[in-house]
């Protein structure tokens, strides 16, 4: 079990990491604060909540690779 649960969240953090990285690239958490009217708030913290959210989203879409592919090896469709 444990080995199952590290082949989904080890490459899903991995992916996070790169969707993260891109994202930030893109937009800055300073206007996206102002934009959420959350001035209080430091950029570190959007940057920590951007990513917990992409590696909650990439670990969700690997559980979901890992049940279909174990679904097709089982030889029975359960879609």
């Amino acid at each position: 079990m444990s080995r199952v649960i590290i082949n989904i969240l080890w490459p899903s953090f991995l992916v996070a990491i790169v969707a993260e990285g891109c994202f930030f690239s893109l937009f800055d958490p300073r206007e996206l604060l102002q934009v959420a009217d959350l001035h209080d708030l430091p950029p570190l913290a959007v940057y920590t909540v951007g990513f917990i959210f992409l590696w909650t989203c990439c670990s969700l879409a690997s559980s979901l690779t890992y049940y279909l592919t174990r679904a097709s090896s089982d030889g029975q469709s359960r879609v």
